[in-house]
């Protein structure tokens, strides 16, 4: 290792490398189902949840508070305010609300400091209005340890294919 990353270690256990499976799992399952309070509920009340943009010479932007975002919540207030938008029909852009697949691979799972770094890729199909929409990509995930499971404490998702002809929205990645 070196000196930069000498504090941080790989899951060094199955069973820790299982438990974070088993709970990225939940929250896909949750969000295909629409269960928006069992989805919630993965997340801390401080969690950051972001999805950077592409800067105009393929880079991703930096910092959420200085650049355009496809979506930036400082909080879980925010998640919670847009899962509002969705049950009562007040969002445009959910209506009708898409059936979604949410795939995931955990391909790194690494503790440090008392939290564990997760990076994944994913996948999710969409059909609303008879049209079928893939978006796919990485996403980075801190969780803290809650009982004898996680917290989101944050979630940074770089959607690859960015392109994208419809309003993005959490379901969606």
């Amino acid at each position: 290792m070196n000196a930069v990353n000498e504090h941080v270690r790989p899951a060094n256990s199955a069973a820790a490398w299982h438990s974070v499976v088993r709970f990225l799992g939940q929250e896909a399952k949750h969000l295909d189902d629409k269960d928006w309070d069992a989805w919630l509920a993965l997340y801390s009340p401080d969690v950051e949840y972001w999805i950077p943009s592409w800067d105009s010479d393929g880079t991703l932007v930096t910092d959420p508070t200085r650049h355009v975002s496809l979506i930036y919540y400082k909080n879980r207030g925010g998640l919670e305010d847009r899962i509002y938008r969705i049950r009562t029909g007040k969002s445009a852009s959910c209506t009708p609300l898409a059936r979604t697949c949410h795939q995931y691979q955990v391909i790194d799972v690494s503790e440090a400091d008392g939290v564990v770094q997760v990076r994944t890729n994913w996948a999710v199909d969409s059909v609303t209005d008879h049209e079928v929409r893939s978006y796919f990509g990485t996403a980075y995930y801190t969780l803290v340890p809650q009982g004898d499971s996680w917290l989101i404490q944050s979630k940074k998702t770089v959607v690859l294919n960015d392109r994208i002809d419809q309003v993005l929205d959490v379901y969606l990645v």
